[in-house]
Order: structure tokens, then sequence, then C-alpha cells
């Protein structure tokens, strides 16, 4: 009975998370809905400035000048309220951890949202710059470049999402030594097929130049070694007290 009483307690705290975890970005999103145009601006700026004299973005779809920025304002909206969410996250998962569990993860929370963050900054200031200068000045002869708005935005958020997660490199690699999937020394044996494994995601992640796909493969390269600097100097004395601990 006192087992099955927890276990609703606990359904009942993290229903109560939840729902603050979607008012936070709702509310976001309502104080941001008023510049919902001004943001979609911001966000077509790359774009806007590759594009030929002349040229502009059109929209296909008849809703798409309403839909579009209010689907960033919200997106958006959920990327601002990323720090409260794993705020409640970490106070929900906290309890439960032993206390070299809590001197690992936390940091891990912070540090992942912050190379999310970065990771999105480095695609719009420096990925699409390049990039679309790329792409527009390859249209044939007679070709006007008019890129549909929502097109654009599913494009965007899809490479915004793909950054974000190929800049998580360094948390995921102290994950895999503080768990001993894996050790640096085994991560820099295999350093070689890291290295060609970025270029094959920047081919992948990226427009077919090969600028871009250098662009994304050396910072996942850096941040791989980044990685492994962290793992040595962080997981290893997180294993050390763990066996303390268990003796």
């Amino acid at each position: 009975m006192d087992a099955k009483s927890g276990l609703i307690s606990h359904l009942i705290e993290l229903r109560s998370r939840l729902i603050k975890m979607l008012v936070s970005v709702l509310v976001i999103f309502v104080m941001l809905s008023p510049f919902a145009q001004d943001i979609y601006h911001i966000l077509a700026q790359p774009l806007l400035n590759a594009l030929p004299d002349g040229a502009n973005m059109i929209a296909t779809d008849v809703a798409s000048p309403f839909l579009a920025p209010f689907k960033l304002t919200l997106v958006v909206a959920f990327f601002v309220a990323i720090p409260y969410i794993l705020y409640h996250f970490w106070g929900f998962i906290a309890p439960a951890l032993y206390r070299n569990e809590k001197k690992l993860i936390a940091p891990l929370l912070v540090s992942s949202s912050l190379l999310f963050y970065a990771g999105m900054a480095f695609a719009y200031f420096v990925l699409f710059p390049v990039a679309f200068a790329f792409l527009t000045s390859f249209a044939p002869e007679g070709v006007v470049v008019s890129t549909d708005i929502s097109s654009y935005l599913s494009f965007v958020l899809t490479i915004f999402f793909a950054f974000g997660i190929a800049f998580e490199i360094p948390v995921a690699i102290v994950l895999l030594c503080w768990m001993g999937v894996t050790t640096p020394a085994q991560l820099r044996q295999k350093r070689a097929y890291v290295v060609v494994g970025a270029f094959v995601v920047g081919m992948l992640l990226t427009p077919p130049d090969v600028i871009s796909q250098v662009i994304l493969a050396i910072p996942m390269w850096l941040l791989f070694e980044v990685g492994i600097i962290i793992g040595s100097v962080y997981a290893k004395p997180i294993a050390a007290e763990t066996e303390s601990t268990a003796e």
C-alpha cells in the first residue's frame, strides 16, 4: 500500500511539473506573439541577404503568412523555456539520485542546454550565410530564387535541431565514460574514425558544398576532443567515488 501511495504521489508530482512546463511555454508564446512577424524576419535574414536584388520570399499557401510566423514563435517559446523545463526535470529526478550522481547530472543539464543554444547560434551566424550564398549562386540563368516561407521554416528548424544535437557530443561522451561504456583512452584510439564520421554527418546535415560540411565537421571534432578531456578529469573521480561508496 505504501509503495502504491508512493507511486501515486510521484505521478501527481510529475503531472504538476509537466503542467508547469507547458504553462511556461504558453506564457512565453503569448508574450512573444505580438512580435511573431519580427521574429520570422530575423530568422529569414540570412536567406534574404543572399537573395539576388529584387528577389523575395513567397507564400504558396493562403494561411502561410499567418501560420509560419506563429509556428516559429511557438518553437522559440519552447527554446526560451528550456532552462525552466530543465529545472523541473532536475527537481523531479534529484531525490532519486545519489550524491555523486547529483554532482555529475546537475552540471550536465546546464551544459547540455548551453551547448544546444550554441549549436543553433553556430548554424544561424556561421552556416546559414555561407550555405545560402552557395545555394543561391547556382540558380540557372533566368531562374529567380524565391523560397516558400513554410519550406524555409521547416528547413531551418531541422538544421537548428540537428546542430543543437550535434553540439551535445561532450555531454554524450562524459555520460558514456561515467557509465563505463567506454573510456577516454578508447575514444582516443578511435579518433580517426570519429573525424571521418564527423565529415559524413556534415555531409548529411548541411547543403551539398564542401565549405558547409567542413564548417560542421571541425566543430564536431573539437567538441569530441573537449568531451575526452572532460571525461578524463570529471568522470574518473565520479567513478572512483562510486566504487568507494559501494565498498
